[in-house]
């Protein structure tokens, strides 16, 4: 049919000159300056498989199309031999000039085609580059495929550049730092405020759409404000136009597969809290994120040590007292008596014998079964160990060391913030775990059941102890017994000599050092020498595998407790933080504490407590506790809550000077009419 069509071509129009018709079929004048001769075209035509003549791809002339106006092969029945492959130029291995050319000494033969990639060249998409713009990645062009003979510069070797397209892609940069691309925008691929694809979408495509663009444009406005800025230091927190995509696309799909039944309330609510938005909390909430991700890659570098957290310059505790002086106004004004406290975990009085021998049948009528203080799972364990082996049953646990709690609420954020995990940020509920330990683990709390494994003893007197106060700390391993005692701390105060440092080998077999708080790890016990009675209680300054001090063991905590009793008599200040634990830990009855939880204690009562690192940080501007990989220091922490009572007791001198209050020798005598 084709043929037969084409045959009108050699007829003239019957409308002549004055044909209108669009691609009339027939033969106009017009046409005959542009109809191919027979000696130009192929016998067959180039419906029938000829080659057609290939297009120029740039304004320079190539070498081989010229030469094909003088050497036109004659054309045949069959298909004709392609003609020899145009000689693009080579880029330069250095500067990637595309006018570097080949090396004509590469002559094409007839041998076997060779399938390789060619990109067409194209014009650059690139924007320009203004000081308020960011600059795009220009996506290359797909490549085509052409036959090529070995002769040529891919059959060589040789890498064909992508002409018109530069090499490195540019990726959007920051504003006014277009010279250092962030590396997390490289790896990003540009996208468009169309919703992204999800498994289970919450709503309609429109429904999302409208929201995205909504969320956007709230954005863009609070964007827009901090470029109109003069604030130099506002232009760190401006973002580009693809971040500012990015940022409503991550938003929305966050939004999506957190909290896929209230979606469209979730984001009703963002979006309206953006809009009540003024720059000044727009601004507030750009610098804590990147803050934060300033943090977490600085975190992240393989071998970086962390550094603490910069809370400006530490504070200088100054009483005004002499060092005993200040140890007679604990004994005075500070003790934080705890009879009222057991329902708080503090024992003030010993259990009877008839509770701990309850608290023994108990434990047999259970047959092991414990509850793991970890995950919750009920498991068994085996005290001496089963017959193959075995300590515990139910296998590996999976949960979150760190605490649940409320975050502050972001600039802006409408209603009362989820809780989350602290230490992966996971929302409550959403994950059974995000650490696995080889074995569930279980705490005893019940005083009774302590005492069933170790009694409890009130402090002896002992009148060769000085006069002074004492801070101590322990930390704990999870055993077959329970949590028990696995290192003992006491340092003297206020001026914060260490008076004892051991470990302690426990009573059961150890199921977990937990050692991420703990700070004693398998090597430490290994390495530790065993203490002899009569030799030094303090660690040496060896270092140790991990860079530790070398340490001292002790057989039994009934032989630490006896270590720290030689020290301390029933009158003597025992300074702590969270004494309540440390003191069942060693089976103690003290009675004059100073507990930094109950002396600065948290704004909603018991049992909500303050952490010792967070006191630390708020009161004093001094980081404890900073996460090196090597767990707490019990001889820092016992330092640490001795800073806070000398901070106590210059807040309270202080109000008390003002009152009247004055020093005689060591003790304080109080203004006329006050009394003692």
């Amino acid at each position: 049919m084709d043929a037969v069509l084409r045959n009108f071509s050699l007829i003239p129009c019957p409308s002549g000159d004055s044909c209108t018709a669009t691609n009339c079929l027939w033969q106009h004048k017009r046409d005959e300056s542009s109809t191919p001769s027979a000696a130009q075209a192929p016998e067959g035509g180039q419906d029938e498989g000829g080659p057609r003549k290939r297009l120029k791809t740039s304004s320079e002339p190539l070498e081989a199309e010229v030469n094909s106006q003088h050497h036109r092969r004659p054309s045949t029945i069959a298909k004709p031999i392609s003609p020899p492959p145009l000689k693009h130029k080579a880029p330069s291995a250095t500067s990637g000039n595309p006018k570097a050319s080949t090396s004509p000494d590469h002559v094409p033969s007839p041998a076997t085609p060779v399938k390789v990639s060619l990109a067409p060249r194209t014009k650059s998409l690139q924007k320009p580059e203004s000081q308020n713009s960011s600059l795009y990645s220009v996506a290359s062009q797909p490549s085509t495929s052409r036959t090529a003979t070995p002769g040529s510069a891919s059959a060589t070797g040789l890498k064909k550049p992508e002409l018109g397209v530069k090499s490195s892609a540019v990726v959007p940069t920051a504003v006014g730092h277009p010279s250092a691309p962030s590396k997390a925008a490289a790896s990003r691929k540009p996208e468009t405020l169309n919703p992204r694809h999800l498994k289970s979408s919450p709503a309609t495509h429109d429904f999302r759409y409208k929201a995205i663009k909504m969320l956007h444009d709230n954005l863009e406005r609070l964007n827009n404000e901090a470029k109109k800025s003069t604030c130099p230091d506002d232009k760190k927190i401006v973002l580009s136009p693809q971040e500012l995509i990015w940022m409503a696309l991550d938003m929305e799909q966050k939004m999506a597969l957190d909290k896929p039944a209230v979606y469209s309330n979730v984001i009703k609510n963002q979006i309206q809290a953006y809009r009540r938005m003024n720059y000044s909390q727009w601004k507030t909430e750009r610098e804590t994120t990147l803050k934060g991700a300033k943090d977490a890659q600085k975190m992240a570098t393989p071998g970086e040590t962390p550094t603490k957290p910069d809370l400006g310059p530490p504070k200088e505790v100054n009483t005004g007292l002499t060092p005993q002086q200040e140890v007679e106004f604990v004994s005075q004004f500070l003790l934080t008596p705890i009879a009222e406290l057991a329902r708080y975990g503090y024992v003030p009085v010993a259990p009877s014998d008839k509770a701990v021998s309850e608290a023994r049948d108990g434990e047999d009528a259970g047959g092991g079964w414990e509850k793991c203080d970890r995950c919750l799972t009920r498991f068994q364990v085996f005290p001496g160990r089963r017959e193959d082996g075995a300590l515990t049953s139910g296998g590996k646990c999976i949960y979150h060391y760190g605490r649940a709690f409320f975050p502050e609420k972001s600039p802006g954020q409408v209603g009362r913030p989820e809780k989350e995990y602290r230490c992966c940020g996971q929302p409550l509920g959403e994950s059974s775990g995000c650490v696995e330990g080889p074995c569930h683990v279980f705490k005893a709390g019940a005083p009774s059941r302590l005492a069933a494994l170790l009694p409890f003893m009130e402090t002896p007197p002992n009148p060769s102890v000085p006069r002074r106060a004492v801070c101590f700390d322990c930390e704990m391993a999870y055993t077959v017994r329970g949590m028990e005692l696995i290192r003992l701390t006491a340092t003297s105060w206020p001026d914060g000599k260490e008076l004892l440092d051991v470990l302690v080998h426990p009573v059961g077999e150890i199921l977990d050092l937990n050692s991420r708080f703990s700070g004693v790890w398998p090597d430490d016990l290994v390495s530790a020498e065993p203490w002899v009675p009569g030799t030094a209680t303090k660690a040496r300054d060896a270092a140790t595998g991990k860079g530790k001090k070398k340490m001292k063991i002790v057989g039994s905590p009934v032989v630490a407790r006896d270590l720290l009793f030689s020290l301390i008599g029933p009158d003597t200040p025992l300074i702590g933080h969270g004494l309540e634990n440390d003191l069942n830990a060693c089976r103690i009855i003290h009675p004059t504490l100073v507990d930094t939880i109950l002396l600065f204690p948290h704004k909603k009562g018991l049992p909500i407590r303050n952490g010792l690192k967070n006191l630390m940080g708020h009161h004093l501007n001094r980081a404890i506790q900073v996460d090196t990989g090597e767990g707490h220091d019990s001889a820092e922490d016992a330092r640490a809550a001795g800073e806070l009572v000398r901070l106590k007791v210059q807040e309270k001198w202080k109000a008390m000077w003002t009152q009247g209050w004055r020093v005689e020798g060591d003790g304080f005598v109080a203004p006329p009419g006050k009394g003692k």
